[in-house]
């Protein structure tokens, strides 16, 4: 048993050694600072030069440029593993939302996944233009494997039609989309091979704040990191969603890995195409297109009047991210371990200085997840030392490593100015999408978002290791998603003309030919396109009951034809 002589020793050493371990956590503080303040000053810097030159030398790209390209034909991917309760829903906003009429829809599902594949033959059956991909084993494998039998499809497909797809686009199940998207990749195709748009996070409650860590950090990471990145390497990594490839992209890639142009060993085959296509001098760009987006909000913290209102911001794709501390930890950790460990074993440093340095900042989190929640242990033990002083409890001290105007406590000051130029620019970056409310949120938002980084990691390095050691294949780690109702996404109803056209179930001259029918005979549309043979009356039957928004079983035929007349 040790003499009370000796614990005010003990005390004393163990404060020594925090501050040793202090110290140590300080300088690791600084330099991924620096690294950080690099960043900025690279993207404010060059906003202000854009400003000054390209900006008024250049009139911006206008809504009627895309419109008035041909449509070419495009494909459309999106890989399903449990995603019954969101699949149909999403395809009925993207169907309805788009402002584009020459594309197909390819949705890859597992043989296993009975209610998946229900739900999407559900959809085929309405949507002319809905292939469903079936993978002929079970699942789940990774994402990966379910895009590479999508793409055989889209490959086969390019041989039944008279003009194969110039671009392929991959969506997840939970995407919302804005219509001018496949507008603007028809815009820049052929002559880019690889368009990426930003990716941010619907609007979520204030009360919410996991999920308004994902609201936080792509506000931020797609308006100023991936901005930088393609400014310094030329090249954009893949998000996963909102991400359009050439023909000439996924045919050269298919070609090199025997009709596998995705990398089924990583679990973030969206990352390694992208660095894959920019070792292959393929163009990319990171698209920044303004566009309207309505939303419904409600200010004041959620105690105001929801208001509807217009909001400018890139045109990109938006989703609802978990909301759990355990769902998102465990989304990032199959991005930590994907980007992280399996690029570093895979990839490893190749490429230029500006492409090791970005290989870098993206393995740094490995080690700097841990780093931050030390550095909260430290801090919490340094306010109870503060407590024991008060109360009388520490008698013996030794020389402080942190004394005044020491090297130390200069560096601690400039870790502190490092930091408050961090939240304010966090909070800069999501008060112009999100207004102040939750620019203020913010920041205590970040200290939640470092531990689920810090859970992220240490899952990440768990199931590589255990990859390591026993050889267990990785596999689909399913992360589990909400989509936004109707009155959510505020959609305008459709007339009944316009639905039918969305879901290709006629074309445009039959609809003019049974409107100026209708215009004269005074009969509803349904019965004329019906009559004519240019429509059938199961797929008319959905129409009107989607139109109305009730189950296509629950009313008669003749009482939802009456409603639309």
């Amino acid at each position: 048993m040790i003499s009370s002589l000796y614990w005010p020793y003990l005390v004393a050493d163990y404060y020594r050694a925090l501050e040793f371990t202090s110290a140590v956590v300080a300088v690791i503080i600084l330099l991924s600072s620096i690294d950080d303040l690099f960043i900025d000053a690279w993207y404010w810097t060059r906003e202000a030069y854009r400003s000054l030159t390209v900006r008024r030398r250049y009139q911006p790209l206008k809504a009627e440029q895309l419109l008035s390209v041909d449509e070419k034909p495009l494909a459309i991917m999106v890989p399903a593993w449990l995603e019954y309760d969101v699949i149909a829903a999403m395809l009925e906003s993207m169907v309805g939302t788009l402002d584009y009429k020459n594309y197909m829809i390819f949705v890859g599902t597992y043989r296993n996944d009975d209610r998946t594949k229900n739900e999407v033959e559900r959809m085929r059956r309405r949507y002319r233009q809905l292939i469903r991909v079936e993978v002929p084993h079970d699942g789940p494998t990774c994402k990966a494997d379910c895009l590479n039998w999508i793409v055989q499809a889209i490959f086969k497909q390019n041989t039944l039609q008279p003009e194969p797809f110039a671009g392929v686009i991959l969506h997840d199940s939970e995407d919302v989309l804005h219509p001018l998207e496949l507008k603007y990749y028809n815009y820049l195709l052929p002559r880019m091979d690889f368009i990426q748009l930003p990716v941010t996070s619907l609007e979520r409650e204030w009360y919410e704040l996991v999920a308004g860590t994902y609201m936080d950090e792509f506000a931020e990471w797609h308006t100023k990191d991936l901005v930088v990145r393609e400014s310094m390497s030329k090249m954009v990594p893949s998000a996963g969603v909102g991400t359009c490839f050439s023909r000439r992209a996924l045919e050269e890639l298919a070609a090199e890995t025997h009709n596998q142009p995705f990398n089924t060993d990583t679990l973030t085959e969206d990352y390694d195409i992208g660095a894959r296509l920019a070792r292959r001098g393929m163009k990319q760009i990171f698209g920044k297109f303004p566009v309207d987006y309505v939303v419904r909000r409600k200010p004041l913290f959620g105690f105001g009047r929801e208001q509807v209102s217009t909001l400018t911001m890139p045109l990109g794709i938006r989703e609802y991210f978990p909301n759990t501390f355990k769902t998102a930890y465990r989304q990032k950790a199959r991005w930590t371990l994907g980007i992280g460990l399996q690029g570093w074993s895979q990839v490893g440093w190749e490429g230029s200085l500006s492409t090791k340095y970005l290989l870098f900042r993206d393995r740094k989190g490995l080690v700097t997840s841990f780093v931050a929640i030390l550095a909260y242990v430290l801090l919490l033990n340094f306010l109870l030392f503060v407590l024991a002083e008060r109360l009388g409890w520490w008698s013996v001290y030794y020389p402080s490593l942190f004394a005044p105007n020491s090297w130390l406590m200069t560096l601690v000051g400039v870790n502190a100015a490092a930091l408050l130029l961090r939240m304010l620019q966090r909070s800069w970056f999501v008060g112009r999408f999100y207004g102040w409310e939750h620019a203020l949120l913010a920041i205590p938002r970040m200290v939640i978002g470092n531990f689920i980084n810090a859970m992220a990691a240490a899952r990440a390095w768990r199931l590589f290791i255990g990859h390591l050691v026993t050889g267990k294949r990785l596999a689909w780690d399913k992360t589990m998603h909400d989509f936004p109702s109707t009155d959510q996404l505020v959609q305008q109803r459709q007339r009944l003309g316009e639905l039918l056209l969305s879901w290709q179930a006629i074309d445009e001259s039959s609809l003019a030919a049974a409107l100026e029918l209708q215009h004269t005979e005074r009969r509803p549309l349904g019965s004329i396109l019906m009559e004519k043979g240019w429509l059938d009356e199961a797929t008319l039957h959905e129409a009107i009951a989607f139109q109305n928004s009730i189950p296509a079983e629950s009313e008669p035929m003749a009482q939802l034809q009456e409603a639309c007349a």
